[in-house]
């Protein structure tokens, strides 16, 4: 069957399109490939332009405010066709964030990664949206498929640019947009002649209704999302420092944050497949009480003990972020793209909340206290759990 002619069959009825959900998914992968190699162009974007380190790092925050958008781009999306912003999203992040070595200083490099902002919001506020509507009743398997292939462009890219940066100098990164711009040729002829929207949806809410109707649902859904947040800090961004300040070497640090992201792909595939089959109140209590008792083995145990349970962790936090997204989508069937939209911007928001806060804590009275205070998120998050709303029963 052609996906003219699935695009018209009601969302709840149409069968798992495995070949479009993994198009999303890959293009998915090519995008955040791109938006990874920041931080590991920062070196030699402070070397070439003598940029000041505070300077240089303030540039995350060009790439990252426009992800504020995203709920107004989810309401446009609900009421428009607006499929090309998410065919177009890889070659555009890939033009810019391959052309960083080429700017000739600062306020240039803003301005690129601000176009890289607005083109990543865009496509984490429709694309799921696009992927939930090939997944049929599998919706939290759609959602798994597209958490992996965020989870595998973002551990690739910085392997992938330091490389291209080594051999090819660092304006011959450009080079490597092509990857990009066929993802995006792709998408075009993937999605050219498929809407983001099913015919038989009910039209869209009013925003102003629609977000009322969203209150009692998104309430709990925001307080998860920034409780796991800290969570996620903790074992990504002060994961190898954690460990040095413990006594474990370097190279050991640095190789555990990659333990930990083979467990995350792992468990973003199976935990949307899982919350399809048990329910996703089922799969979000079971990967937050597991996170709280492996955080608790991990800071009481020794060093290989504690390889094992980052992969283990890596499972369980990643698990409550598929189930997430295919509860928010749907709950409002009418206004998906305005309800992914701002799950998505609630969750970039909460990062450097959780980033700073952590930090915080970890200057005034020690990484190993912040970390105990972490552990005991996921427990805070099981009240809002039981006030999401009752879902159907499942086969």
């Amino acid at each position: 069957m052609s996906a003219k002619a699935t695009a018209v069959a009601p969302a709840e009825d149409a069968p798992f399109q495995t070949d479009q959900v993994i198009t999303i998914a890959v293009a998915h992968a090519a995008h955040d490939l791109y938006t990874s190699f920041l931080p590991a162009l920062l070196p030699a974007l402070i070397a070439k332009l003598s940029l000041p380190t505070a300077q240089a790092g303030t540039l995350a925050l060009f790439l990252q405010w426009p992800s504020l958008l995203q709920p107004l781009i989810g309401h446009l999306a609900d009421r428009g066709d607006l499929r090309y912003l998410v065919i177009m999203a890889p070659a555009i992040t890939a033009v810019f964030m391959s052309l960083l070595g080429w700017a000739p200083g600062y306020a240039v490099m803003a301005l690129m990664l601000i176009v890289v902002g607005f083109s990543t919001a865009s496509l984490h506020a429709v694309a799921p949206v696009i992927a939930g509507r090939f997944s049929g009743r599998r919706l939290g398997h759609g959602m798994g498929f597209w958490m992996v292939g965020g989870e595998l462009g973002y551990t690739v890219g910085p392997i992938v640019v330091v490389t291209a940066v080594r051999f090819l100098g660092l304006e011959g990164v450009a080079w490597l947009m092509l990857i990009g711009i066929l993802a995006s040729v792709v998408l075009f002829v993937r999605l050219r002649d498929v809407p983001d929207r099913a015919p038989s949806v009910a039209g869209p809410l009013p925003w102003r209704a629609a977000l009322r109707a969203m209150s009692a649902t998104m309430k709990p859904v925001v307080g998860i999302v920034i409780l796991r947040a800290f969570v996620v800090a903790a074992l990504v961004t002060y994961l190898p420092t954690f460990l040095t300040r413990e006594g474990t070497d370097l190279w050991l640090a640095g190789t555990s944050l990659s333990i930990f992201q083979v467990g995350s792909i792992a468990g973003a595939w199976l935990s949307g497949l899982g919350s399809d089959r048990l329910g996703r109140r089922t799969i979000l209590w079971a990967s937050l009480t597991t996170t709280t008792v492996l955080m608790a083995i991990f800071l009481a145990t020794s060093q290989a003990v504690r390889m094992v349970c980052l992969l283990l962790l890596g499972f369980s936090v990643s698990g409550t972020f598929p189930a997430l997204l295919a509860l928010v989508q749907e709950s409002f069937p009418g206004n998906r793209a305005l309800a992914n939209g701002l799950f998505m911007a609630i969750t970039f928001v909460a990062e450097p909340i959780a980033l700073i806060s952590i930090g915080v804590v970890g200057d005034w009275v020690g990484l190993r206290i912040a970390y105990i205070g972490t552990a005991v998120a996921p427990l805070l998050c099981l009240p809002l759990v039981a006030r999401l709303p009752a879902e159907p029963r499942r086969a």
